[in-house]
């Protein structure tokens, strides 16, 4: 492996990741901060891990090489993911106007589970088509 492809991977695999994750403990910190009531912070975590994944699923389809578990990650984002960001708008529905964490939250678990609904219908459309 060349110098390049280490830092590649290094980049990709590991910056990446503890990048979101330092992001994620430094929200959580800043809600215990503001004193937020019932903050989000498993929803907000599942929210990380959801748009994180994507991240490295695009990252190393460009960048790097496909592999098996890229595969299963890509599987898990398609298929698993909408149902728990389905959940985590459907439970926040009412929290929602809570704190603008609540609403994020609300938001972007809504946003996922519309996209990847989309997804779906294109997907069912170019296979009909073609």
């Amino acid at each position: 492996m060349t110098i390049k492809e280490t830092i590649i991977v290094l980049i990709i695999h590991l910056v990446v990741p503890l990048v979101g994750l330092l992001y994620f403990l430094q929200l959580r910190k800043q809600m215990k901060r503001e004193n937020i009531q019932n903050p989000p912070t498993i929803a907000l975590f599942v929210i990380f891990v959801a748009y994180g994944g994507l991240l490295l699923v695009l990252l190393t389809g460009l960048f790097w090489y496909w592999s098996g578990m890229a595969s299963l990650g890509l599987f898990f984002l398609i298929f698993v993911m909408p149902i728990l960001m389905g959940i985590i708008t459907y439970r926040h529905r009412h929290t929602k106007f809570v704190s603008k964490y609540h609403w994020r939250t609300y938001e972007l678990g809504l946003a996922y589970f519309l996209i990847s609904i989309c997804i779906y219908i294109a997907i069912l459309v170019v296979k009909l088509v073609f």
